[in-house]
C-alpha cells in the first residue's frame, strides 16, 4: 500500500499535529537564493530543460527528508510510500494545467517521464494527478520575471509542500535564483525544511 492514513500519536509528528492543525495559518515560507550555473551547464552539456532538472533535485532533496512523507490531508495525516514533483505546463489551449511526475533517482527516466506527461497534459489539457499514492511537491516556475520571493496560500485542503521560483540573474560567473519553500508546520518543522534546503543546494552543486 502506497499511502495509508496513521494515527498522529504514534508518529514523531504528534505534538506538531496538536499544535498546527487547526492553526489559522498553519503554512510556513522559507526564501533561498541559489547559484544555479550547474544547472545551467548540464542543460546545455545534456540536452535536457532547466525546469526538469531543477525538478529532478528538488526530488532528490526531499526523499532523504523522512517527513515529507507524512502530509496532512483535511484533518487526517496520511503515510505515504512515495514522492512525485508537480510541474505547472503551459497548455495548447492558452491555459495552465498540472502535471505530477514520478520522482526516480534515475535521471534519465525522470526525463523521459517528464518529457513524455508534460507533453500529454500540453496537448490534452488534463491534468496527469498521482496524489492518490504519491506525496506531491508542488513547483511552479514564473520564468519571465525575477523573483525576490513569493507567499503561497493557506486553503486548508491542499496543505503541500510548495515552491516558487522566478527568472535566474546572471552576476559575474554565477547565476541566481531565488526560491521559496512553504510547507505545512504539521507536516515538518525549521529544521527539517532547513534539511531539504541544504540538500537541494547539494544536489545543485553536484549536478554534471
Amino acid at each position: 500500500m502506497s499511502v495509508r492514513e496513521v494515527n498522529p500519536k504514534d508518529t514523531a509528528r504528534a505534538s506538531a499535529y496538536e499544535l498546527w492543525m487547526k492553526a489559522l495559518n498553519p503554512m510556513v515560507t522559507f526564501f533561498k537564493t541559489y547559484d544555479v550555473m550547474p544547472l545551467i551547464k548540464a542543460s546545455k552539456s545534456h540536452g535536457m530543460k532547466f525546469n526538469m532538472l531543477l525538478d529532478y533535485c528538488i526530488g532528490k532533496a526531499a526523499v532523504s527528508v523522512k517527513e515529507f512523507y507524512l502530509l496532512p490531508v483535511g484533518d487526517k495525516l496520511m503515510q505515504y510510500d512515495k514522492i512525485a514533483v508537480n510541474t505547472i505546463v503551459a497548455n495548447k489551449d492558452g491555459e495552465v494545467s498540472s502535471c505530477d511526475i514520478a520522482f526516480t533517482d534515475d535521471l534519465e527516466k525522470f526525463n523521459a517521464d517528464y518529457l513524455q506527461y508534460t507533453k500529454e497534459v500540453h496537448d490534452t489539457c488534463t491534468d496527469h494527478d498521482l496524489s492518490e499514492n504519491y506525496m506531491i511537491i508542488g513547483t511552479s516556475a514564473i520564468v519571465n520575471v525575477e523573483l525576490d520571493g513569493a507567499v503561497g496560500m493557506n486553503s486548508g485542503i491542499f496543505n503541500n509542500p510548495f515552491i516558487i521560483w522566478g527568472k535566474y540573474r546572471i552576476d559575474g560567473d554565477k547565476a541566481l535564483l531565488s526560491i521559496s519553500f512553504q510547507f505545512h508546520h504539521t507536516q515538518m518543522d525549521g529544521a527539517h525544511a532547513g534539511k531539504f534546503l541544504k540538500n537541494l543546494q547539494d544536489e545543485i552543486e553536484n549536478m554534471r
